[in-house]
């Protein structure tokens, strides 16, 4: 299999270094952006698995680029910023990143991140989107609840036939919530399916993610999503 390509984004020369080194000593492909516009244009032109974008970038930053790029793509994105506090890291995910590092950080975080990452991507199967599907392509695989209908094949949500943009997180949850709708699960078990990787602290991760979706699916945050008290939540049928 081929090596996978990460793009780093970010205007400071001795990060791209530093984490150009430990990628590829991890066998990664890496490609580099100076500024937003050039990163974005990578985003837009180059075939890449992942991004490494941080924020305060000269011409576009990372929010702009972000913006720009889940307009039309599903890349798995984390995003570097020495922006740590909370307003700075719901932003950011809101707008469609799957990760949040704080600067500074250990290259060897970034490296694990960036693995864990793609292999949660991978195993989905998520289709290359610029790949063109061929004319003989099988049924897709479609979970329908109410008005909700997941298209498991495009990985694309549709509420009364309009799109739903999702992170890469945000589906997966929807798609544990909407193959067993009415069945409440734990904070750790929407976790491990979001994110893939085990639960081994509270944190707000899984409640700002429910309170996106919720957002996204109806101005009423309980009429899909409901929350059951000291239990977890359900997709309401």
């Amino acid at each position: 299999m081929a090596a996978r390509r990460i793009l780093i984004a970010d205007d400071d020369a001795d990060i791209r270094e530093v984490l150009r080194l430990y990628l590829e000593n991890a066998e990664y492909e890496v490609a580099e952006a100076a500024d937003g516009k050039q990163a974005l244009a990578l985003l837009q032109d180059e075939p890449l698995d992942l991004c490494l974008l941080d924020i305060m970038m000269p011409k576009l930053d990372g929010y702009q680029v972000l913006r720009s790029l889940r307009r039309a793509s599903h890349i798995p994105v984390i995003v570097v910023s020495a922006k740590g506090q909370d307003p700075e890291k719901i932003l950011g995910l809101d707008l469609g990143a799957d990760d949040y590092l704080v600067k500074p950080f250990n290259p060897l975080e970034a490296v694990a991140r960036v693995g864990s990452l793609l292999r949660r991507v991978h195993t989905f199967d998520i289709p290359d989107e610029s790949s063109a599907e061929t004319p003989h392509a099988a049924a897709r695989d479609l979970l329908v609840v109410r008005d909700l209908q997941l298209d498991q094949d495009a990985c694309q949500l549709l509420r009364a036939g309009q799109p739903i943009e999702l992170t890469s997180v945000e589906y997966r949850i929807m798609e544990l919530l909407m193959i067993h709708p009415g069945r409440v699960f734990t904070k750790q078990q929407i976790y491990e399916a979001g994110w893939g990787e085990p639960y081994l602290a509270a944190d707000n991760n899984v409640m700002v993610c429910i309170s996106k979706l919720r957002a996204k699916l109806s101005d009423d945050p309980q009429a899909y999503l409901k929350t059951i008290r000291g239990l977890g939540y359900r997709l309401e049928r």
